[in-house]
């Protein structure tokens, strides 16, 4: 009992460090940035541009922003495109290419604080984008090809808040600084959750056990063993936790820069139990297509983990 009393109260320090003094101050500058951009119009500028070079791939000009909003905000933030986009009466197939898309891209929650840890932030904004990209035109040209193509007249208009004056960006500032302590505290049950199980089963030897079978398997593809307990608790638990678990590793020196960098395509995106999850109660429709839309993800996905493992 004493040594579970001590691997949850270790956990919970670490998950509040983690939180607090790492996710907290990256989210609310990222934040507060991609508010202001998006008050000021700039945001609206880029969409329009991008749009109609996307369109081929299945992304319309919403879809584009759900884009931005992965890579700038979080992984939840493309819940409120795609529901946008539902009761905008966008088609099946439309929004199974912007799911898939979601799913496939990196989480800005993750990749922002994991950058402060090493990770080679550039090349994994740029493999993101292609990842997403790829994995939208794999579902809208072939997974979901059998979805209807019939939409209604689009509103793609983005509404959001302005900022013409110095309340304006004020009050932009202090809401998307509310945002981001609402990410970061939801971001703590999680995180202590996923480190009391892996520090659970590190001290009942499960880990070790597993990895011993494993590792030579792993070595013949020059891979690290710390990735089997990094993917156990990717895709049970999703990213937040793997990027708790990968900050108590390589601050125990058994995990190295060279393989957060090598797996970040492998392992930070949306599409684990949790994401999912969380992506598909956007709406009724938007959870009709997770088949084709998770088929393409898992395209994007391979194409970004080559891309990481190449750089």
């Amino acid at each position: 009992m004493d040594q579970l009393t001590q691997i949850i109260l270790q956990a919970g320090r670490s998950a509040v460090e983690l939180a607090l003094f790492v996710l907290l101050p990256i989210m609310v500058v990222m934040l507060s940035l991609m508010r202001l951009l998006e008050a000021r119009g700039v945001l609206d500028w880029l969409v329009a541009r991008l749009a109609p070079l996307l369109r081929p791939s299945g992304l319309t000009g919403l879809g584009v922003f759900a884009a931005l909003q992965i890579n700038l905000v979080s992984f939840a933030a493309p819940m409120a495109t795609l529901t946008m986009m539902e009761g905008r009466g966008a088609s099946d197939r439309h929004l199974a290419a912007t799911l898939a898309m979601v799913m496939a891209m990196a989480q800005a929650n993750v990749t922002f604080p994991m950058a402060a840890m090493g990770l080679a932030f550039g090349p994994a904004l740029l493999l993101s984008l292609v990842g997403g990209v790829v994995a939208a035109a794999a579902t809208y040209h072939l997974f979901g090809r059998g979805l209807s193509s019939a939409e209604a007249a689009m509103d793609e208009t983005l509404h959001h808040r302005v900022a013409e004056d110095a309340k304006g960006v004020l009050d932009v500032i202090n809401r998307a600084g509310a945002e981001a302590f609402k990410i970061s505290i939801g971001a703590i049950p999680m995180l202590v959750l996923a480190l009391v199980a892996v520090m659970a089963l590190r001290a009942s030897g499960a880990i070790d056990l597993l990895t011993g079978l494993l590792t030579p398997l792993l070595r013949t593809f020059d891979l690290d063993p710390a990735l089997i307990l990094l993917t156990l608790t990717k895709y049970i638990a999703g990213g937040t936790a793997m990027m708790g678990v990968m900050d108590e590793m390589l601050k125990a020196g058994t995990t190295t820069l060279d393989t957060l960098n090598a797996s970040a395509g492998f392992l930070i995106h949306p599409f684990d139990v949790a994401g999912v999850a969380v992506l598909i109660s956007a709406g009724r429709r938007v959870a009709a297509v997770w088949k084709p839309a998770a088929l393409g993800a898992v395209v994007g996905i391979a194409v970004r983990t080559v891309g990481h493992g190449l750089i």
